[in-house]
Parts: C-alpha cells; structure tokens; sequence
C-alpha cells in the first residue's frame, strides 16, 4: 500500500495514495465513513486481506439498512448479496439497483438470489441487462443512492474477451457522481490484469483526481511490488 508523507499540519498523514490530498489519518481514524473498517485496512496493508474485503468492509460503514444502493457490474452476484444484506430490513425501504451488459451475469445474479435470501428481500431488487453508462435511467430522481459499486474487467467464469471498457467506464463515473447523495460513496475495484485494464485504471485515476477537494474525498488502494493486483478506488462525496 502506498505511504504518502505527513504533510498536514497536524503531523497526520495517509495509508492511501491520495489524488486530492484529502484523505489523512484523521479520515481514517474518526471519519464516519471508515468506522468499523480499520481492521480490513489493517489486513490489507499486512497483504492478509484482500481489496474486495476492503471494499465490503467500508461498504459496510457507510451503508445504512433501508438506503438505495447500485451494483453497476453485478457479474455473479457477490456484491448484489452483500448490498442487499447491507440495506435490508423490516420496513422494506431499501433498494439494490444492480446492472450488467452481460444477460448471462444478470440471470446468474438472479439464480444466486434466489437461492441465497427470502421472497421479501428477493423484492428490494431490481436486475438489469444494460450498460452501467445508464444508470440514470433505472434509479428513481427523488431516491439519493447511498453508494455505487464497479467491479471492471471481466465476468468471472465467463468469456475474457467481453470486459468493461474505458469510454463506458468514463460515463458510467460520472453518472455515478451524480445519483450519489452526500454522505455517499463510489467504489471501484479494478482488475488490471487483462489487456486493457491498466487503460481503464488510467481512467478512474483521471476521474478522481478532476474530483473537487471541497466536495469529494478520493483515495487509492494499490499493492505497488503486485502490479497486477487489484485496485480499489474509493470516492466519497461529503
């Protein structure tokens, strides 16, 4: 994990890359929005947790049950399960928005939920087979989302040749941006082990760091003697 110097002069300095200078030690420590997520990073800067515990670990702190949340790359319904154990409750509030391009990862999804939870929670989602570049277009206009989750590259167990691609990537961002309320949180997780991955983390490093300081907070997690680990940017808006 990469060490930033303690520039802030309250001698606090960053366990993350940081493309705004935004994210210290004191975001970490106290911050809302990594309470109850230290041991995770803990493990990650040890190399005994992976980026996607991470990821689920800060999911978890920011999550609140009845939000609405988006998994705009739903593959094989991992995160889609998370998510809705995240927002699910009695009140039936909460809502989990989950896309792919692919049908083959919105059936498999499907077949996982059901499988996996009860008819009640079974309706807090809602799949769809269409670019995540649209996520506009399926979320309400009155429902502020509490998080957006990406996982780019390719459906695992599927076919390498289909993966997600810079210029969708890119308006998918930055629809992300948008839809997401304060409080709230972008994450990506990148795989860049396949042709073109290092491309499309060029360009969710690009997007972060256009991100304005005063409004959104812009962190990375990267193994740098592993570089074709994955990497976890995390974005959120204050």
């Amino acid at each position: 994990a990469q060490l930033a110097d303690p520039l802030s002069a309250a001698g606090s300095y960053s366990l993350f890359s940081s493309f705004n200078n935004a994210c210290r030690t004191r975001d970490v420590v106290t911050g809302i929005w990594f309470a109850g997520a230290e041991e995770a990073v803990a493990g990650f800067v040890t190399g005994k947790r992976k980026a996607t515990e991470v990821a689920h670990a800060v999911w978890r702190s920011i999550v609140q049950k009845g939000d609405a949340v988006v998994d705009a790359t739903c593959g094989n319904g991992n995160d889609t399960f998370a998510l809705l154990k995240m927002v699910s409750d009695d009140t039936g509030r909460g809502r989990v928005y989950g896309m792919d391009i692919q049908d083959s990862a919105i059936d498999s999804t499907s077949s996982f939920l059901k499988m996996a939870v009860d008819s009640r929670e079974m309706e807090l989602v809602k799949l769809f087979a269409m670019c995540h570049s649209r996520m506009e277009d399926i979320v309400p206009k009155d429902s502020p989302v509490r998080l957006v989750a990406f996982n780019l590259g390719y459906l695992p167990g599927g076919d390498k040749k289909i993966i997600t691609v810079p210029e969708t990537t890119e308006l998918a961002l930055q629809a992300a941006s948008r839809i997401v309320g304060s409080g709230g949180l972008i994450s990506v997780l990148v795989y860049i082990g396949h042709l073109g991955g290092r491309d499309e983390l060029n360009i969710v490093e690009s997007f972060a760091s256009s991100l304005p300081a005063d409004t959104w907070v812009s962190c990375k997690f990267e193994m740098i003697n592993r570089p074709v680990a994955p990497v976890l940017v995390l974005l959120h808006k204050k």
